[in-house]
């Protein structure tokens, strides 16, 4: 009887397990789908070319005014927290831009996909709205 216990317990918490394995980021909910162009941070409109995908699970890369930059997903849908944040180390006449853009989106908190725009947001009344690129 013990050893059908058992049994019946493994099987369920490695089924248990496998099910929490899968892609539960913004990739999973429609954001893998495209390219993302920022179009505002925090109501102002973004003059500088910054994108962003998601090419796999829990992962993030994308073009910045002067540089590449790449980073991991943390969090499961909607909610949105950008760790092991990285960047190319390129100069360029947009580089206070896209400081910018990285400090807002390091402050996001939440993601909203709908359609063809997708919006970072924060408690704090930040907010950064994307569409799809061109």
């Amino acid at each position: 009887m013990k050893k059908t216990y058992f049994l019946m317990l493994a099987m369920l918490c490695t089924g248990t397990l496998s099910a929490c394995t899968g892609d539960e980021t913004l990739r999973a909910y429609g954001g893998s789908s495209a390219t993302w162009q920022l179009r505002e941070v925090d109501g102002d409109a973004v003059s500088a070319v910054t994108r962003l995908s998601f090419p796999r699970p829990g992962a993030l890369t994308g073009e910045l005014p002067c540089n590449q930059v790449t980073g991991q997903l943390t969090t499961p849908y909607p909610w949105f927290e950008v760790e092991n944040l990285a960047t190319t180390r390129m100069v360029c006449s947009a580089l206070q831009e896209e400081t910018d853009v990285l400090a807002a989106l390091q402050a996001m908190e939440i993601v909203e996909i709908k359609g063809t725009v997708m919006i970072l947001s924060n408690e704090a009344g930040r907010e950064m709205i994307f569409t799809i690129a061109d």
